[in-house]
């Protein structure tokens, strides 16, 4: 296979914090490892806890001091244009960096970048139309406004699967609100964020507005306790989820969690079998199975149970795996060794619980390098196993038998996750009322479904909040009341 090369970054060794490219002040750097070949492909600078606390202080002059918060709409609007612009110029660079950090799928990768920057594009064409100042009606004043201002300084932290298109989610409304942004990507998958700090240099973007710290669990910690950041936007584990909270809460700071899950495919008795396994079969391979969202548990009248495990063991069984860069590839390797152990854990717990292992659970033995492993289905599978209950990350799919429509919407709700769902079925009715009654943030029909220009966000430990839309643009406002005797000359 041909390998990636490292983007052409200006300033790998330095950290963008108050618009200028600075020396980490450990001096230490992080290394990118590629998930194909298993072999280092790079390094950029690693921030620590004293790199996280200059990054606060110069989004907080930027937000306090700064032009930013108190530019119109539409001059924030001309910026984030500019920015898109310059960011539209990098994208081959961008999907490359993610086959590179990532083992994605070369032909997988352009999408999800058009898809980060159509986050940024959304977000203008919301800003255009949104009404950040509004008259209302009121008893007590002659004049009263419902104003919606910046919640402030932003810590925007992103995983590792898809960096890009989840930091620019987080940057859109941010920028598009007057907020002040630390970016803090994943350590395994910094690359991205220094294309973005670039391109907002290029931009013009005012010093501090955006700031740049890719860092280690421990320097993210310390960013999230910093009292200068009003809110945190993470998207990541529940269990990283649940510590943010705690630290947010005890100091009352805003937060948007987007967090696991352990999302349910109902399969009605009208969908064909082969349907139904080319659906199930073929989505769990997405990015490996390494996406929140994956429709990780099939739920099945029993009586269809054995006839659809055969049909999507078949699907997996003709899935070509390859190296990132394989035009033929259907399937890449998992992101790193750890994840590869992770997966590999789960499914020996799977066997050990007594779970029938159909097809896959283990390394591909025509690939003698990268990460690889091979698309997993277990069958007769109790919703209390761990393989149904805790997420995997992985491309593991698990199918749970069911006694009838009420039975199969119980068991998609006993879980602690409330992310994603699907109702397979051709019958309108039945889609619509199955899913009103799955407790989770999306449901489609059919597949993996997702929009992400709509509100996206789960139930449960599934996360609090919603990114895309109108309902995830008020998540980095704050809400403010003004009633005065006589209306102002200039609303602004």
């Amino acid at each position: 296979m041909s390998e990636y090369k490292m983007p052409q970054l200006k300033h790998p060794d330095r950290l963008f914090i108050g618009g200028e490219w600075v020396k980490p002040n450990s001096g230490r750097q992080l290394t990118i490892v590629s998930p194909d070949t298993e072999q280092v492909a790079g390094h950029v600078a690693e921030a620590d806890a004293k790199d996280m606390d200059l990054a606060v202080a110069a989004a907080r002059e930027a937000f306090d001091n700064g032009p930013w918060p108190w530019m119109s709409p539409g001059e924030r609007i001309e910026a984030m244009e500019r920015l898109v612009a310059a960011l539209r110029r990098r994208h081959p660079e961008l999907a490359e960096a993610w086959s590179l950090q990532m083992g994605g799928l070369q032909s997988t990768a352009p999408y999800l970048t058009e898809r980060g920057t159509m986050n940024l594009e959304d977000a203008i064409a919301l800003g255009k139309k949104f009404d950040f100042i509004k008259e209302a009606k009121s008893d007590n004043s002659p004049h009263a406004y419902i104003v919606h201002e910046p919640v402030g300084v932003v810590a925007a932290i992103a995983p590792w699967n898809v960096p890009y298109m989840i930091m620019c989610a987080k940057l859109a409304p941010s920028l598009l609100s007057g907020c002040a942004v630390i970016m803090k990507p994943s350590p395994e998958t910094p690359l991205e964020g220094y294309i973005i700090a670039e391109c907002a240099e290029e931009a013009g973007l005012p010093a501090g507005v955006i700031n740049l710290v890719p860092g280690e669990r421990e320097a993210s910690d310390h960013l999230v306790n910093n009292p200068g950041v009003d809110k945190v936007s993470f998207t990541g584990s529940t269990l990283a989820g649940k510590r943010i909270a705690e630290v947010c809460g005890s100091r009352i700071a805003r937060c948007t969690l987007e967090l696991g899950g352990k999302s349910a495919a109902v399969v009605m008795d009208d969908m064909p079998i082969e349907e139904a396994a080319n659906i199930l079969g073929g989505a769990i391979t997405l990015v490996s199975g390494q996406v929140c969202a994956m429709l990780t548990r099939a739920i099945v009248p029993r009586a269809r149970h054995d006839e659809l495990a055969d049909a999507i063991a078949g699907v997996m069984k003709g899935t070509q795996l390859g190296y990132s860069n394989d035009p033929e590839a259907q399937m890449g390797p998992l992101a790193m060794k750890r994840q590869l152990d992770r997966v590999e854990s789960y499914i020996q717990a799977g066997q050990s619980a007594g779970a029938d292992l159909v097809t896959g659970g283990g390394r591909p033995s025509q690939m003698n390098q990268g990460y690889f492993m091979e698309p997993t289905l277990f069958a007769n599978v109790d919703n209390e196993m761990q393989i149904a209950q805790e997420e995997i990350f992985g491309p593991v799919l698990s199918l749970i038998p069911c006694d009838d429509e009420q039975d199969a919407i119980r068991i998609a709700n006993e879980s602690n996750y409330g992310l994603n769902g699907s109702v397979l079925t051709h019958d309108k009715d039945a889609a619509w009322r199955v899913a009103r009654r799955i407790r989770t943030g999306n449901v489609g029909q059919n597949g993996m479904r997702n929009d992400f220009s709509l509100p996206f966000g789960g139930f449960k430990q599934s996360g609090i909040g919603r990114e895309g839309g109108a309902q995830g643009l008020m998540h980095y406002l704050e809400t403010k009341t003004i009633l005065v005797d006589e209306a102002p000359t200039k609303l602004s």
